[in-house]
């Protein structure tokens, strides 16, 4: 397999791997606001959960990023991802600052 091909297969992975995650994070956002806490809304802190320990272990660096530069020399933010170059320079910024919303919005339903 070509180096172009392996880009090509780790950027639809990756793009398809982040479209889960916004069905997880949004689902969760829905559900907090909607006092909804039910075992999916668990299950998705689970998925969090396991991301961020991931991205600690490489160093806030996705492992696919990691992957991707085997084959690729480019400098842009979206070397390895189907997304535009702003959304993936700030993916982690835009969806830490929901997760942290989410989370107050979760405990405050618990505790009311």
């Amino acid at each position: 397999m070509e180096n172009e091909t392996k880009l090509t297969l780790i950027k639809i992975i990756h793009t398809l791997i982040w479209v889960f995650f916004n069905f997880v994070i949004f689902y969760m956002l829905y559900a907090a606001i909607a006092n909804k806490l039910d075992s999916w809304l668990w299950i998705g802190y689970g998925f969090v959960f396991i991301e961020s320990i991931t991205l600690l272990t490489f160093k806030l660096h996705c492992p696919l990023n990691l992957l991707a530069r085997k084959y690729s020399n480019s400098q842009k933010d979206n070397f390895d991802i189907y997304l535009p170059s702003w959304l993936a320079k700030y993916t982690k910024s835009i969806y830490t600052s929901i997760f942290a919303i989410i989370f107050i919005i979760t405990i405050y339903q618990i505790l009311n």
